[in-house]
C-alpha cells in the first residue's frame, strides 16, 4: 500500500494519504485548507487518483481542506453522521467501510472529544487514524464542543484499545515531532487512558487540563460544519494566471518548456547558471538575462516587477531555489522551467549559441 504522513506546521495536524498501488485509488485523511495544493501535487507526482477525503471529526484549530481539494479532484467527503456537518457526500455510521480499490477502512464512532469522531481502522487492523480520541500518550480535550470525558475513555477501551498490540496508531496531531504509537504502547504508557487508569481517574484528570481555547475555533468551527466550504460560497482561491503552471510537492510553480517557447517576449527569462555554462554547449534561451543563483538575491532590483519570471538552469535544481529567493524578494509571478535546459534542449526548442 502506498502510505504517506503530512504535516501542516501552522496546527501541527498529520494528514494521511493511502492508496492502492494496483487502481491508484486514493483517500485522505484530515486535510488543511492551506495545504490543499501541497496535498493536489503530490496526489498528481504519485500518479493517484482521489476517491475520498476523509474526516475524523469537526476540527476546532484548523479548516479542513476537503471542499477545495473537492473543487480541484473531484473527490467525495465523508465524515460521522453524527458530527452535525453539512455538504459531505456519505454521513458515516459505525462500522461503515470505504474503499480504495482492493482496500477499505473501517469507521469506528470513538466519540467524547466532539460527537462525531470516527477513528478509520486499514482492513487488516495494522494501521488506525484516531483522530484526537487518541494522541500519543495523550487525548483530544473533552471541555467544549459536545466534549464527554466518560464517554471518550469508554469508547477509546472499546474501539481502539481492543485492536491487536501492535496496530500503529495515528493521529490528527502531535506537538512534539511524535509521528506514530501503537495500541500495545498506549495501553501500557499512556498517562490518561492507559490500562492503569480508572474511567473516574480519567475524567478528574480531565476536568482539571486548564487548556486555554483554540485560536481558531470562531473561525474553523463553522467553516468545518461545511466541510471546509467558505460561509459565503466563493470560489477557490485563485492559482495563478499568467500561464499554465503546475505546482509540486517540493512547492515550486513549474512551467513547461512548449509554453515558454511560444510566449518568449511575455517573460523575463533569468538564467541563474554560471558564466561558463550560459556560453557552453547547452546554449540558452533566446533574449535570457544571466544573473547566477550565488548573486541573485542582491540583484533582484534589476528585474521589472510588471512581468512574470521564469527561471532557467541546467536542470531545473537551481532555478527552483532561484524561484524561492526571488519570491522572497517579493516577486509573485515566479516559475522555474521544468526540467532546465537538459528538458528544452531535448524536446527541441530553439536555442542561442550552444553545440548540436
Amino acid at each position: 500500500m502506498i502510505f504517506r504522513q503530512l504535516f501542516d506546521p501552522q496546527s501541527s495536524t498529520y494528514s494521511y494519504l493511502l492508496a492502492d498501488p494496483a487502481t491508484r485509488e486514493a483517500v485522505l485523511i484530515d486535510p488543511v485548507f492551506e495545504q490543499a495544493q501541497r496535498d493536489a501535487a503530490l496526489i498528481a507526482e504519485l500518479d493517484l487518483k482521489l476517491g475520498w477525503v476523509l474526516e475524523t471529526h469537526v476540527h476546532a484549530d484548523h479548516v479542513t481542506g476537503a471542499w477545495l481539494l473537492k473543487q480541484k479532484l473531484g473527490n467525495r467527503i465523508a465524515l460521522s453522521g453524527l458530527s452535525g456537518a453539512e455538504g459531505a457526500d456519505r454521513s458515516l455510521a459505525q462500522g461503515a467501510r470505504l474503499s480504495f480499490g482492493a482496500r477499505n477502512l473501517e469507521a469506528r464512532a470513538t466519540p467524547g472529544h466532539t460527537n462525531g469522531c470516527v477513528t478509520y481502522v486499514l482492513d487488516d487492523q495494522s494501521m488506525a487514524f484516531t483522530g484526537d480520541a487518541v494522541l500519543i500518550r495523550g487525548c483530544g480535550r473533552t471541555d467544549f464542543q459536545q466534549g464527554d470525558a466518560r464517554r471518550l475513555f469508554r469508547a477509546v477501551r472499546a474501539q481502539v484499545f481492543s485492536l491487536p498490540l501492535d496496530c500503529l496508531l495515528y493521529p490528527a496531531h502531535d506537538y512534539r515531532g511524535l509521528t506514530a504509537s501503537s495500541v500495545g504502547e498506549e495501553r501500557r504508557f499512556n498517562p490518561r487512558l492507559g490500562d492503569h487508569v480508572l474511567e473516574d481517574d480519567f475524567v478528574g484528570y480531565m476536568r482539571n487540563l486548564g487548556l486555554p481555547h483554540p485560536k481558531r475555533i470562531d473561525v474553523a468551527v463553522p467553516a468545518n460544519l461545511r466541510c471546509g466550504r467558505p460561509e459565503d460560497g466563493a470560489p477557490p482561491p485563485a492559482e495563478p494566471g499568467w500561464a499554465p503552471l503546475t505546482y509540486t510537492f517540493a512547492g515550486i510553480w513549474e512551467v513547461q518548456p512548449g509554453w515558454v517557447e511560444e510566449n518568449l517576449r511575455a517573460a523575463q527569462i533569468v538564467d541563474v547558471r554560471e558564466a561558463a555554462e550560459f556560453d557552453g554547449p547547452l546554449g540558452r534561451l533566446p533574449g535570457a538575462c544571466l544573473i547566477p543563483l550565488g548573486t541573485l538575491a542582491q540583484r533582484a532590483g534589476e528585474l521589472v516587477r510588471d512581468r512574470p519570471i521564469v527561471a532557467v538552469c541546467r536542470s531545473g535544481a537551481r532555478s527552483a531555489q532561484a524561484t524561492v529567493i526571488l519570491r522572497k524578494a517579493g516577486f509573485e509571478q515566479v516559475a522555474n522551467l521544468a526540467g532546465g535546459m537538459l528538458r528544452w534542449r531535448a524536446q527541441g526548442c530553439v536555442v542561442e549559441g550552444g553545440k548540436d
